[in-house]
């Protein structure tokens, strides 16, 4: 009867110890694809603002060229009219 316990407790903490391992193996991988995610994330938004900031500037080169070119031709006009 001992001899069966014994086995049975040892098969238990082998279990134990196994369950253990995959629990840790399980709560990296979560940990890795938060990370990605975030990271992924963090990408995105970065990626979206750049994109903004860039189209601001476009338009202010062009509205600064229109506006530059309709003062140079009214300051024309008036000096030669």
């Amino acid at each position: 009867m001992a001899m069966k316990m014994r086995q049975s407790l040892a098969q238990l903490e082998q279990e134990f110890r196994h369950e253990a391992r995959r629990d840790r193996s399980r709560r990296e991988s979560l940990r890795r694809r938060a990370v990605s995610r975030s990271r992924k994330r963090t990408y995105e938004r970065e990626r979206k603002r750049s994109s903004v900031r860039f189209w601001l500037l476009v338009l202010s080169l062009v509205a600064t060229a229109v506006i530059v070119t309709v003062a140079m031709f009214e300051t024309l006009y008036r000096l030669l009219g």
